[in-house]
């Protein structure tokens, strides 16, 4: 008797306990709590911590509060100007009517692909009224915010609220930017070839101006030089005439040395003369030979 009564303790204390579980919630501080009734809404819970619910009656679905991700395939959008481009962009949003989420999408994933499906439409639509140059300048930002007006219109409608869209990427297609490469690459090859060409140009310009003066410089030199000698040359007869006439012996003696020092250079120089020649006369006897160089000399 006793032992049958200890087991049905038991057995409603491990009911209470279930009981006990089954009508007590948790709420985390990034969640917020709807409670249903058989599938009909009662309320939405926000605050964290423990709450109540009628075990077994009503159930608590779950929702995050927090700012939530959407990534979207890259996809080929076609600009005002016939331009192909590819977009990757993504999308941040927080759920801001638990009911109304509950009601038209149900689940995080749902929602997912429903904001994506938005997300793309919205692109297609602002980019499609874009040329190139706007979407790949700093014209951007106001896309963006375009893209982002027309995805909270229809997230209202799911109760969420788009925090911040942003295009990651906006590139031509692969096979577009081969060509585009290519026309680069032969319009900078063209430039090359018109730089070098300009650049032969004013070095053989350059080259010819420079000997063209060279020229000039070298025939002015020795104009200069020419006249310097002659100059030269008419100051040292006119040195020679006044020695001359001041002291006709020592000019004739002074020239004699000059021939001499021209004369006899070392080395394979060779005189077939007699003894007697003139040409020696200041070697056998100087004072006669200058007395005989006057009339010479005169003459």
């Amino acid at each position: 008797m006793r032992r049958s009564v200890g087991i049905t303790i038991a057995i409603l204390a491990v009911l209470a306990l279930i009981v006990a579980g089954a009508s007590m919630f948790a709420v985390a501080q990034t969640e917020q709590a709807l409670v249903l009734e058989f599938g009909n809404p009662l309320g939405i819970v926000t605050e964290p911590g423990l709450h109540f619910k009628i075990p077994f009656i009503e159930t608590v679905v779950f929702l995050d509060k927090r700012i939530l991700d959407v990534e979207t395939p890259t996809q080929e959008v076609l600009a005002s100007d016939n331009t192909r481009v590819e977009v990757d962009s993504f999308l941040r949003y927080r759920i801001v009517d638990p009911l109304k989420f509950y009601q038209s999408v149900g689940s995080v994933d749902n929602a997912e692909n429903q904001l994506g499906f938005i997300l793309n439409s919205a692109v297609r639509r602002v980019l499609g009224d874009a040329d190139l140059t706007e979407i790949v300048s700093g014209e951007r930002e106001l896309l963006m915010s375009r893209i982002l007006a027309e995805v909270n219109a229809e997230g209202a409608k799911l109760g969420i609220a788009a925090v911040d869209v942003r295009i990651r990427r906006a590139d031509l297609p692969e096979q577009i930017s081969e060509k585009v490469y290519s026309r680069m690459q032969s319009e900078w090859a063209r430039d090359a070839a018109l730089y070098r060409a300009e650049g032969t140009q004013q070095a053989q310009e350059i080259t010819s101006k420079a000997d063209r003066d060279a020229v000039v410089l070298r025939a002015d030199a020795q104009s200069q030089g020419d006249q310097i000698r002659g100059q030269g040359d008419a100051e040292r007869n006119r040195i020679f005439a006044a020695a001359f006439g001041k002291d006709p012996d020592f000019f004739a003696f002074y020239r004699s040395m000059q021939a001499y020092e021209n004369g006899l250079q070392p080395g394979n120089t060779r005189f077939v003369l007699t003894p007697n020649s003139a040409f020696f006369r200041y070697f056998a006897k100087p004072d006669q030979a200058a007395a005989q160089g006057t009339p010479a000399a005169a003459r």
